[in-house]
């Protein structure tokens, strides 16, 4: 199925970085890279919308993308990396200082899957697990971000 040929399968593959070998999904958080980097200026309130609505919308994305695979969660898939990025980031400084502490972590995070990241999976439906997992590693990433600020501030 080619890549072009579904607009789906073009955000799904994070607009064809989940298809470089090797690490697609540390290559895919690079989008979510310059997404944040593009929506860090808006309101908080905004930010926020706009990234539930992009997490909503990976779940069909990622679903679809996946049957059409034949698989239920393909390493190319990574839509949810970009979005799991953007939760991670919320109301952090557009600073490539910060932008580079979240990508590390959050990958950290998204290859570790420490409790309960691993068992997030198991009994969801394949979009939602998809995303769910990615999303929860971006809420670790965001708590460890925003401890670090405030002890930095003191």
């Amino acid at each position: 199925m080619p890549l072009w040929k579904y607009p789906v399968h073009v955000l799904a593959y994070g607009f064809g970085t989940g298809l470089v070998p090797g690490a697609p999904g540390t290559i895919g958080t690079l989008v979510g890279v310059a997404f944040y980097w593009m929506m860090a200026p808006l309101r908080p309130l905004y930010y926020w919308a706009l990234t539930s609505v992009l997490a909503i919308a990976g779940v069909f994305i990622c679903e679809q993308t996946a049957s059409d695979l034949g698989a239920r969660d393909p390493g190319m898939i990574v839509w949810d990396e970009i979005v799991g990025y953007l939760f991670a980031m919320y109301r952090l400084p557009r600073d490539w200082r910060w932008l580079a502490a979240g990508f590390v972590v959050y990958r950290l995070f998204d290859v570790w899957k420490p409790y309960p990241i691993g068992l997030i999976e198991e009994g969801l439906g394949v979009g939602v697990s998809i995303m769910a997992d990615d999303i929860v590693a971006g809420v670790y990433t965001w708590c460890v971000l925003h401890l670090a600020r405030r002890a930095m501030r003191r």
